[in-house]
C-alpha cells in the first residue's frame, strides 16, 4: 500500500478519502484521526443500514473505541435513503468544532458535497413500486430507452440503481436527471476548501485484497449475519445491495453451495471495483491521487 505522509495534511481543514472497495480507505481515515484528531464521517450508500455489519466492512468495537465515528449503521435496514439524505445528515458535522474527516466508496456522496446536489422531489411509493416491478420482471437494462440522451450519457448504465433512480427522477417530475442536475445550487464543502485523497488501486492489487477480504468476513462471521437476516429478506430493500447479500442468501436457501456463492461474491465485489475506478478516474481529477500496489 502506498504511504502517506500525514503531516503534509492541515489538521484543521476538513480530509475527503475516496477509493474502490476494498483499498484500505477506513484504515487511512484512522490513521489520520489517531494522528491529528478528527471524527471519522461515512461516506458509502450500504455501510448507512444496520444488519450487514460484516458483509459492508463497518468499523467493528475496536475501531470505533480509537476514534470518533458518525454515520455508520444509523439507518433501518429496510429504511430508504438517498444522497440528500446523507447531504443532510453530514451537514451538522461540517460546522463542528472537529475536523470531519470523511471516508467513503460512493462517489456521488463526495460530488454532491464538493460540486453540490440537484433539489430533486422525492419519488411517490407508487413510483417506486412500478420501477421495481419492472426491474423484477423484464431487468433494469428495459428502463433506459425511457430516458432523455443527455441523463443516457452521465449515468453508469451498467449500474442498476443508478438507472432506476435516473427513470423514477424522470416519471415523476417529467424532466431527465440530467436537466436536473445542470440547475444544481451551491455546493455544502467546495473542493478547495478540503484535502480530498482517491486511493487509486493496481487492480491486481486490489483484486487479491478483495479475495482475501472476504474470507476474512466468512471467518468473521458474515454467513452467520446472513442468517440472521434471512427471515427479513427482501432483495428489493437498498440495504440488500450488500456485495455478497444474495449471494450468502442463496447459499442459505439450499440454491448455491458455500463455495460457489463465495466465489460469485467475489466476482461481482472485483466488478463493483472495476466500475468505482472508472467512476473515480473520469469524476475526480483534481483529487490528490495515490496509486496503491
Amino acid at each position: 500500500m502506498a504511504l502517506m505522509d500525514i503531516s503534509q495534511l492541515s489538521p484543521e481543514r476538513p480530509v475527503l478519502i475516496a477509493g474502490p472497495t476494498a483499498s484500505g480507505k477506513s484504515a487511512l481515515a484512522l490513521k489520520i484521526a489517531e494522528a491529528q484528531g478528527g471524527v471519522i464521517i461515512n461516506a458509502d450508500a450500504l455501510q448507512v443500514f444496520d444488519g450487514w455489519r460484516i458483509l459492508t466492512a463497518r468499523p467493528d468495537e475496536a475501531e470505533l473505541s480509537r476514534a470518533s465515528h458518525a454515520l455508520y449503521g444509523h439507518i433501518p435496514y429496510n429504511g430508504d435513503y438517498s444522497v440528500g439524505h446523507w447531504l443532510r445528515d453530514v451537514t451538522p458535522f461540517l460546522n463542528d468544532k472537529e475536523r470531519p474527516i470523511i471516508v467513503g466508496g460512493t462517489g456521488l456522496y463526495f460530488t454532491a458535497l464538493t460540486e453540490g446536489l440537484a433539489d430533486i422531489p422525492a419519488t411517490p411509493p407508487n413510483i417506486r413500486a412500478k420501477a421495481d416491478r419492472i426491474v423484477a420482471e423484464d431487468g433494469f437494462e428495459t428502463l433506459l430507452p425511457a430516458l432523455d440522451p443527455d441523463t443516457l450519457s452521465r449515468i453508469d448504465q451498467r449500474n442498476p440503481m443508478r438507472v432506476q433512480r435516473a427513470w423514477e427522477v424522470q416519471a415523476t417530475t417529467g424532466r431527465g436527471l440530467a436537466s436536473w442536475q445542470d440547475a444544481t445550487p451551491t455546493p455544502l464543502l467546495p473542493l478547495a476548501q478540503a484535502q480530498p485523497i482517491l486511493l487509486d488501486a493496481d487492480r491486481d492489487w486490489l483484486s487479491d485484497r478483495i479475495d482475501r477480504r472476504f474470507d476474512q468476513m466468512i471467518a468473521a462471521g458474515a454467513l452467520d449475519e446472513a442468517r440472521a437476516m434471512l427471515p427479513d429478506w427482501n432483495p428489493s430493500l437498498l440495504s440488500s445491495k450488500a456485495i455478497g447479500a444474495p449471494e450468502l442468501i442463496a447459499h442459505l436457501e439450499h440454491n448455491m453451495s458455500l463455495e460457489e456463492a463465495t466465489q460469485a461474491a467475489k466476482t461481482a465485489t472485483r466488478q463493483f471495483a472495476k466500475r468505482q475506478r472508472t467512476w473515480f478516474r473520469a469524476r475526480m481529477r483534481d483529487w490528490r491521487a495515490l496509486t496503491l500496489r
